[in-house]
Parts: C-alpha cells; sequence; structure tokens
C-alpha cells in the first residue's frame, strides 16, 4: 500500500509532519504553506528559530508522527537535507529521500515509495524546492517491480 494511502482524513489527504532544525524555519514555514494550499493538514513539529537545535530531534519527532498515525508522510529540512535525512532513516518505517530537483521526488515517490521529502535550506532555491513538494505530494507509488526492493527495506 502506498503511504500516501494510510493514514488518511476524510478529505483524502493525508496528514503532512514537517520539521527542520535552525537552517530550515523560513523554508518550512513556505513549504507548510503551500502543503495547506493544496489541501493537506499540516502537523508542525518545529522549530520556528534561528537558534542552534539537534536536526537528530526534529527527524525523531517527524519519525515517531509516522509511527503513532498523526501523519502520513512527512517533510524534514536542515542545512544541507543530508544530516536529516540520515538521521530519520535511522527508523525502519522511515523512508527519507534527500530531493534536489522534482525529478528526484518524482522517482523516489514512484520507486522508493518514499513517506519523507527532504529539501536542503542552504542548498535547495526556494521555487525548485517548492516543485520538488509539489511533485512529490503529487506522486503515487508505482508498485509491481518496486515492491519487493521496498518491501526489502522495512
Amino acid at each position: 500500500m502506498s503511504a500516501s494511502a494510510t493514514h488518511a482524513p476524510s478529505e483524502g489527504k493525508a496528514t503532512v509532519a514537517i520539521a527542520s532544525d535552525h537552517a530550515g524555519p523560513e523554508l518550512k514555514a513556505v513549504i507548510a504553506a503551500q502543503l495547506r494550499e493544496a489541501g493537506f493538514p499540516v502537523l508542525d513539529l518545529g522549530t520556528d528559530g534561528a537558534a542552534s537545535v539537534d536536526y537528530p530531534t526534529f527527524a525523531d519527532a517527524v519519525a515517531a508522527a509516522l509511527a503513532d498515525g498523526r501523519a502520513g508522510l512527512g517533510v524534514l529540512i536542515c542545512g544541507t537535507g543530508i544530516g536529516i535525512s540520515i538521521a530519520a532513516n535511522r527508523h525502519r518505517h522511515v523512508r527519507a529521500a534527500l530531493c534536489h530537483s522534482p525529478t528526484d521526488a518524482r522517482l523516489t515517490r514512484l520507486h522508493n515509495d518514499a513517506n519523507v521529502l527532504v529539501l536542503g535550506a542552504r542548498t535547495t532555491g526556494i521555487e525548485v524546492a517548492k516543485d520538488c513538494v509539489a511533485t512529490f505530494f503529487s506522486t503515487e507509488f508505482e508498485g509491481g517491480r518496486h515492491a519487493r526492493r521496498v518491501a526489502m527495506l522495512g
């Protein structure tokens, strides 16, 4: 089953848990607004300021929201996206994909059934990030030959 088909509220859109470290509050706000405008309920798990925080804490918060059903999909943001994606992927139920283009976002949903989009606030421009979000959240898992591989991840 596709991650986007789980934990869906009555309007048919999965709740999206979103979080960032201190590098990403501005991008997080833009992405959260974009998701809400597209009809997705958003669970904002912080952070909201520039004071230094630890990215694993926020990766863990999104992973917990996915595990306990408060959200069906997630978005994580840190400076490059690398650290927070490593932290998120420690959780077996998380398939977090760092994306730098809409093509990355499309293929990770199609082939990997990624359930968390990761963006780098310092490495990805706002318009590209918004394009990644639009693509990620409008693409369904293709299944088929990819389902066997995805099942091996969890």
